[in-house]
């Protein structure tokens, strides 16, 4: 990500002046991270949180000021107000059936057996990210998936950039001991039916 900030720097500029081509590059560049960390937020309603955080972000660009490393961390901070805003809503609203849950899950036409693979490997992942007391989930997700340094991930969070470093890597710490745990649980059983 941050091998592409020059690039993201030089299209967040260009969309300023309208160039709706240069946006679609800064959306391309900042997406998949912002969408990872959403996910990590909100679950499944990440992709809902993140149009309303991008309509917040192409109404206000006219107001950034800095290079690439800052619109990512500026866009991860709209997309954490739009996501604890959809949070609070969700306290008030009443849930769906769990019909209408499996009905939506379902898959679609166009799933294939690698997206399915995919699919499960990102949802463990997060799974285990939300795990995590939230100080840590959310610096693990800045720092690793959206790819910010400390100041920035700091920033987003409204906390000292040590804090954040720290908390990333106790959280970081804690998930190698719980991958490491799991893999041992998982060649637990293979290694006792060999012995039989």
């Amino acid at each position: 990500m941050r091998a592409h900030d020059e690039e993201l720097g030089a299209a967040v500029a260009r969309a300023q002046q309208g160039d709706e081509a240069a946006f679609a590059v800064a959306y391309r560049l900042v997406q998949p991270g912002l969408l990872g960390y959403l996910r990590g937020l909100v679950g499944n309603d990440a992709e809902d949180v993140a149009s309303d955080a991008w309509l917040d972000i192409a109404r206000d660009l006219g107001r950034f000021k800095g290079d690439g490393a800052g619109f990512r961390g500026w866009t991860a901070t709209i997309a954490r107000h739009r996501a604890l805003d959809h949070l609070r809503r969700q306290r008030v609203r009443p849930r769906s059936s769990a019909l209408e849950q499996d009905v939506l899950e379902l898959p679609g036409p166009q799933s294939t057996h690698d997206q399915a693979l995919e699919a499960m490997s990102t949802e463990r992942a997060l799974e285990l990210v939300q795990g995590l007391p939230r100080d840590q989930a959310e610096a693990v997700l800045l720092r690793v998936v959206v790819g910010l340094d400390g100041p920035a991930a700091a920033r987003v969070l409204g906390k000292r950039p040590g804090a954040v470093r720290t908390a990333a890597y106790r959280g970081l710490k804690r998930l190698a001991g719980q991958l490491g745990a799991a893999s041992v649980t998982d060649e637990a059983p293979r290694t006792l039916g060999e012995s039989t």
